[in-house]
């Protein structure tokens, strides 16, 4: 009986806090960026700079730009730059925007259906997912073509209610408007679209990449499913968790899913701030459910500590380059108490999408469902002082040869840009075994999703990681 009565309290206490969360976080209040037109801007490997008209080459720009030795490796880059600030905005708005939701199928062994006020690293590792995937599928030149109806009016707020009527309306608008839209773009007196069949391809996958992350206990990549792994880890629904954690929370995942469309992807994440170069490949090489030899796209995840209490600054310069890095899939972080997603930077502050907002829940099994709250209509900036130093970096290669370049190109970034005499992580080559750790194997028993050596990384990085609220 007492057992029962401890239950009950419980169930009272989680029920309230998240009508409380729920109240917290449903009021959005936008607010304008503001971005310098003398300084370029990188979005996840792209570069802009709003002084400019159309394109150009970018050379000795960087050298006043970036600091130290980093701009010879910019140099040789030869970036392109893109002058046109709509384009900036398209490219980041289409980007997919995981946020807080409210009213979805309740969490198994919980009495939760929302993660406000608990949910954000998840959240925003699932952003950083979404981005390896949209590189795969899609492209990095792939942006939404409604990108910029998407209204961006200044300091407007709204509930999450709001939100949903505004949803329904839109959702409505587009079965209305869908058809003659499309036959506009037809030639006069035909039928079938010249040129749209890679546009409808994209649509299609556009709409499967958001799926996967839908707050539905069959949702791959959804909310119920990560947390079911993170009890593997120790980690219960209303927990916090950090970078690290949901990094190997976010590999198990990827390993699971049963979705032929997502056999050809895998997650590897860094042990000891190592990356083995063998223990990639082996993971891209190895066979895929069909029997087919092909390699694997790997979505490389390494969770980092940019300094001890604080952030180093002398990191800066190393952020920066990693962002501006075409295969980067951003940064899983934030600031004390908050997680973020870091998909970009203009001089000293990060550009980020705050996951931090109450949505209503929105089913994805429903064909056309609206795509409206999955976009974040502006970017937001911080002071990179401000970040905490616990983060998870990502990369995202398609082939071997891809990996490879990637691991030179990133170690010549590490040592250009580190002051001491460690970098802040290192490829090695060889298996993790040749260096006597354990490794984790690539193939584990279904019912041991997390080995012995893994267990207790998790939980060192579990004591410390900051608390999320």
């Amino acid at each position: 009986m007492e057992a029962a009565g401890t239950d009950e309290v419980e169930k009272i206490k989680s029920k309230f806090m998240s009508a409380w969360h729920n109240m917290k976080y449903s009021w959005v209040l936008k607010t304008k960026t503001y971005f310098s037109r003398n300084s370029p801007v990188f979005l996840l490997g792209k570069c802009y700079h709003f002084k400019t008209d159309g394109m150009y080459i970018a050379l000795n720009s960087f050298q006043s730009y970036l600091a130290g030795a980093l701009w010879i490796y910019f140099y040789s880059r030869k970036t392109i730059i893109s002058g046109n600030v709509e384009e900036f905005r398209k490219d980041f708005i289409s980007r997919i925007w995981l946020t807080y939701r409210e009213e979805f199928p309740q969490i198994k062994g919980s009495a939760l259906t929302t993660d406000c006020g608990w949910g954000c690293t998840l959240r925003t590792g699932q952003m950083l997912l979404a981005q390896g995937l949209m590189l795969h599928f899609l492209g990095r030149a792939w942006v939404w073509p409604d990108a910029l109806d998407i209204d961006n009016s200044d300091s407007e707020s709204w509930t999450a209610h709001t939100v949903k009527k505004l949803t329904a309306s839109f959702e409505a608008s587009l079965t209305a408007e869908r058809e003659p839209k499309i036959l506009s773009n037809h030639h006069q007196g035909t039928l079938k679209r010249n040129c749209d069949d890679n546009e409808k391809r994209n649509e299609v996958y556009h709409r499967k990449i958001i799926s996967w992350f839908g707050d539905s206990p069959l949702a791959a990549f959804g909310l119920h499913r990560l947390i079911e792994y993170g009890k593997k880890s120790g980690k219960i629904a209303g927990d916090w968790y950090g970078p690290a954690v949901v990094a190997h929370i976010l590999r198990k995942a990827v390993e699971e899913a049963r979705d032929p469309e997502l056999q050809g992807v895998t997650v590897y994440v860094a042990q000891d701030c190592t990356v083995y170069s063998s223990d990639v490949i082996d993971r891209q090489c190895s066979f895929m459910d069909s029997g087919k030899a092909d390699t694997k796209a790997v979505i490389i995840l390494v969770p980092v500590r940019l300094g001890g209490e604080r952030t180093n600054m002398d990191y800066l310069e190393f952020v920066k380059g990693i962002l501006s890095l075409e295969y980067c899939v951003g940064i899983i972080g934030g600031k004390p108490k908050q997680s973020y997603y870091f998909a970009g930077f203009q001089d000293d502050s990060l550009i980020y999408m705050d996951p931090h907002y109450c949505q209503s829940f929105v089913d994805v099994s429903i064909k056309d469902f609206p795509l409206e709250s999955f976009h974040c209509p502006s970017p937001k900036k911080m002071s990179f002082k401000k970040m905490d130093p616990s983060c998870t970096i990502g990369f995202y290669c398609r082939t071997v040869q891809d990996f490879e370049k990637a691991s030179e190109e990133i170690t010549k970034m590490l040592k250009s840009s580190s002051k001491e005499k460690y970098p802040l992580f290192t490829f090695v080559k060889g298996h993790s075994r040749d260096y006597d750790f354990a490794s984790s194997p690539l193939h584990e028993e279904e019912n041991n999703l997390f080995s012995e050596d893994e267990k207790k990384r998790l939980k060192r990085f579990s004591t410390e990681e900051f608390v999320l609220l």
